[in-house]
Protein backbone atom coordinates (compact mmCIF):
# COMPACT_ATOMS: atom_id res chain seq x y z
CA UNK A 1 0.00 0.00 0.00
CA UNK A 2 1.00 3.22 -0.70
CA UNK A 3 0.54 6.38 1.67
CA UNK A 4 0.91 9.94 0.68
CA UNK A 5 2.60 13.10 2.72
CA UNK A 6 0.96 16.57 2.00
CA UNK A 7 2.01 19.33 3.22
CA UNK A 8 2.16 23.25 2.10
CA UNK A 9 5.56 22.98 0.46
CA UNK A 10 5.75 19.35 -0.85
CA UNK A 11 3.43 16.09 -1.53
CA UNK A 12 5.32 13.31 -1.32
CA UNK A 13 4.24 9.26 -0.99
CA UNK A 14 5.46 6.17 0.12
CA UNK A 15 5.38 2.55 -0.15
CA UNK A 16 4.06 0.64 3.66
CA UNK A 17 5.65 -2.75 4.50
CA UNK A 18 3.10 -5.53 5.80
CA UNK A 19 3.66 -5.69 9.46
CA UNK A 20 1.73 -4.96 12.42
CA UNK A 21 2.92 -1.04 13.47
CA UNK A 22 2.16 -0.98 9.61
CA UNK A 23 -1.20 -1.72 9.89
CA UNK A 24 -2.42 -0.04 12.45
CA UNK A 25 -0.90 3.50 11.16
CA UNK A 26 -3.33 2.54 8.02
CA UNK A 27 -6.22 1.58 10.25
CA UNK A 28 -6.06 5.43 12.02
CA UNK A 29 -5.82 7.59 8.39
CA UNK A 30 -6.07 10.20 7.48
CA UNK A 31 -3.93 11.46 9.81
CA UNK A 32 -3.10 15.77 10.33
CA UNK A 33 -0.17 16.12 11.99
CA UNK A 34 2.11 19.13 12.88
CA UNK A 35 5.75 18.21 11.60
CA UNK A 36 9.15 19.07 13.78
CA UNK A 37 12.46 18.41 12.37
CA UNK A 38 15.59 16.74 14.30
CA UNK A 39 18.38 16.83 11.81
CA UNK A 40 17.44 15.31 8.72
CA UNK A 41 14.71 13.49 9.98
CA UNK A 42 10.42 14.48 10.20
CA UNK A 43 8.57 13.77 13.03
CA UNK A 44 5.22 13.88 13.80
CA UNK A 45 3.18 13.59 16.99
CA UNK A 46 0.38 10.89 16.25
CA UNK A 47 -0.78 9.62 19.34
CA UNK A 48 -1.17 6.30 17.59
CA UNK A 49 0.01 3.27 19.89
CA UNK A 50 1.03 0.78 17.71
CA UNK A 51 3.07 -2.18 18.24
CA UNK A 52 7.20 -2.10 18.18
CA UNK A 53 7.77 -5.96 17.15
CA UNK A 54 11.12 -5.81 15.00
CA UNK A 55 12.32 -2.13 16.94
CA UNK A 56 15.31 -1.42 15.30
CA UNK A 57 18.65 1.64 15.87
CA UNK A 58 19.27 0.65 12.13
CA UNK A 59 17.68 2.81 9.75
CA UNK A 60 18.14 4.65 6.25
CA UNK A 61 17.34 7.33 4.23
CA UNK A 62 14.49 7.22 2.76
CA UNK A 63 13.05 4.80 5.61
CA UNK A 64 9.22 5.60 7.08
CA UNK A 65 9.78 4.55 10.57
CA UNK A 66 6.94 4.53 14.02
CA UNK A 67 8.55 5.55 17.02
CA UNK A 68 7.45 3.88 19.93
CA UNK A 69 8.13 6.29 22.44
CA UNK A 70 6.95 9.07 20.83
CA UNK A 71 3.79 7.85 19.36
CA UNK A 72 5.40 9.79 16.36
CA UNK A 73 5.56 8.97 12.53
CA UNK A 74 9.50 9.51 11.49
CA UNK A 75 10.86 10.25 7.98
CA UNK A 76 14.54 9.72 8.15
CA UNK A 77 16.30 11.46 5.27
CA UNK A 78 19.33 12.13 6.10
CA UNK A 79 22.29 12.49 8.94
CA UNK A 80 20.07 13.34 12.40
CA UNK A 81 21.69 15.42 15.31
CA UNK A 82 22.76 11.60 16.92
CA UNK A 83 24.62 11.36 13.45
CA UNK A 84 28.14 10.14 13.32
CA UNK A 85 28.37 10.24 9.61
CA UNK A 86 25.68 10.46 6.69
CA UNK A 87 23.43 7.41 8.19
CA UNK A 88 20.87 8.43 10.44
CA UNK A 89 20.11 7.51 13.54
CA UNK A 90 17.22 7.67 15.82
CA UNK A 91 16.54 8.96 19.20
CA UNK A 92 15.45 5.56 20.71
CA UNK A 93 14.14 2.18 18.46
CA UNK A 94 11.75 2.71 15.63
CA UNK A 95 9.79 0.11 13.77
CA UNK A 96 10.25 0.71 9.96
CA UNK A 97 7.24 0.81 8.14
CA UNK A 98 8.17 1.99 4.55
CA UNK A 99 10.16 3.85 2.45
CA UNK A 100 10.21 7.11 0.31
CA UNK A 101 11.97 7.90 -2.64
CA UNK A 102 11.96 11.84 -2.03
CA UNK A 103 14.40 13.79 -2.37
CA UNK A 104 16.14 15.35 0.96
CA UNK A 105 16.46 17.91 -1.14
CA UNK A 106 12.79 18.25 -1.33
CA UNK A 107 12.02 17.12 2.16
CA UNK A 108 14.04 19.77 3.93
CA UNK A 109 10.93 21.95 2.51
CA UNK A 110 9.30 20.90 5.28
CA UNK A 111 9.60 23.34 8.48
CA UNK A 112 8.70 23.24 12.37
CA UNK A 113 4.99 23.46 12.60
CA UNK A 114 4.02 22.53 9.20
CA UNK A 115 0.93 20.79 8.86
CA UNK A 116 1.12 17.58 7.53
CA UNK A 117 -2.08 15.19 6.70
CA UNK A 118 -1.13 11.34 5.52
CA UNK A 119 -3.44 9.44 3.77
CA UNK A 120 -3.93 6.39 1.43
CA UNK A 121 -2.27 7.34 -1.75
CA UNK A 122 -4.69 7.58 -4.76
CA UNK A 123 -3.02 6.38 -8.52
CA UNK A 124 -5.19 9.29 -9.81
CA UNK A 125 -3.56 11.57 -12.87
CA UNK A 126 -1.89 14.06 -10.06
CA UNK A 127 0.16 10.87 -8.59
CA UNK A 128 1.23 10.11 -12.16
CA UNK A 129 2.02 13.31 -13.31
CA UNK A 130 4.49 14.00 -10.39
CA UNK A 131 6.31 10.71 -11.42
CA UNK A 132 6.61 12.06 -15.16
CA UNK A 133 9.26 15.35 -14.31
CA UNK A 134 12.66 14.43 -14.92
CA UNK A 135 15.23 14.38 -12.64
CA UNK A 136 18.27 16.18 -12.27
CA UNK A 137 21.70 14.70 -12.50
CA UNK A 138 21.69 15.76 -8.47
CA UNK A 139 18.83 14.00 -7.79
CA UNK A 140 19.20 10.93 -10.15
CA UNK A 141 22.53 10.04 -8.18
CA UNK A 142 21.18 10.76 -4.75
CA UNK A 143 18.86 7.62 -6.32
CA UNK A 144 21.29 5.36 -7.10
CA UNK A 145 23.14 6.32 -3.62
CA UNK A 146 19.71 5.38 -1.63
CA UNK A 147 19.04 2.22 -3.68
CA UNK A 148 22.82 0.78 -3.28
CA UNK A 149 22.34 1.69 0.42
CA UNK A 150 19.05 -1.00 0.38
CA UNK A 151 20.49 -3.27 -1.60
CA UNK A 152 23.60 -3.58 1.02
CA UNK A 153 21.10 -3.88 3.96
CA UNK A 154 19.59 -6.40 2.65
CA UNK A 155 22.32 -8.61 1.88
CA UNK A 156 23.52 -8.37 5.56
Amino acid sequence: MKIEFQSKNLVFQADLVENSAAQEIIKQLPLKMSARTWGDEIYMETGIVAPSDGATLDVYAGDIAYWPEGKCLCVFFGPTVLSTDAKPVPASPVVIIGKTYALSNELRQIRDNDEITVVKASSGPAASSQSERKLSQSEIDELVKRLLEEKKRQTH
